[in-house]
């Protein structure tokens, strides 16, 4: 026969013992793996754990040049804006100029943003009435420009108060996008636009002897 000449190569001869040391070594990796699935947290991807209880938000058309400025006003009297980014309970994230800062830097070059867009978070319930005004900062353009006002309640799930767009056309114009009231515990039960100017609770403060206090935004007297 042609294996008495060694043409064809031999099998190794059967250990019982290194396919038991294996076969264990396999069920070992497996049982460590599933091991990792059971207490790796899940993958959210995009999920922002949010301390807070609403979110503001104004969009205008990307790239667009022109500074839009949003105003926000507690129950309290307490304004957030981009010269008191901290007022009360609320938070301006971002502010927002247009052009003029949606850029970045890299080794000595500018990358600039599309996205027009400026954010305020309110991060504890004060009942009562709030307003949220835009103000066309600088109109550079000359033509008017659609902003897009949103306010979300983001607690026990996210609930949209209120989503709609305001037009504003000149530099200094001024428009009420939204007025909403919490009740005690922080439940919306009064959604309205009516007119409410915030420059002029600015002015009319400095005349009744109010100001807002630099460093925190509140409302302090004189």
């Amino acid at each position: 026969m042609l294996d008495e000449f060694g043409l064809y190569p031999r099998e190794e001869p059967f250990d019982p013992f290194s396919v038991m040391l294996f076969k264990a070594l396999q069920v070992v990796a497996f049982l460590f793996f599933i091991a990792l699935l059971a207490i790796a947290p899940d993958a959210k991807d995009g999920k922002i754990d949010s301390k807070a209880e609403f979110i503001v938000t104004m969009d205008w058309p990307d790239n667009h040049p022109d500074d839009l400025d949003l105003f926000v006003q507690d129950p309290a009297g307490n304004i957030a804006w981009y010269r008191h980014r901290e007022a009360g309970f609320m938070v301006l994230e971002r502010d927002d100029r247009g052009g003029a800062n949606d850029f970045i830097l890299v080794n000595g070059k500018k990358i600039s943003s599309p996205i027009r867009e400026e954010i305020v978070t309110i991060r504890g319930i004060v009942p009562g009435e709030y307003t949220v005004n835009v103000s066309h900062f600088q109109a550079t353009t000359g033509q008017p420009v659609a902003a897009t006002i949103k306010v979300q309640k983001l607690n026990p799930t996210t609930q949209v108060v209120f989503d709609n767009a305001v037009l504003v056309d000149h530099t200094g114009d001024e428009k009420t996008a939204v007025r909403f009231t919490l009740d005690d515990g922080g439940k919306v039960v009064d959604v309205n636009s009516r007119w409410k100017s915030l420059m002029e609770t600015f002015r009319n403060m400095h005349r009744n002897g109010v100001d807002l206090d630099p460093k925190t935004g509140y409302v302090k007297k004189l």
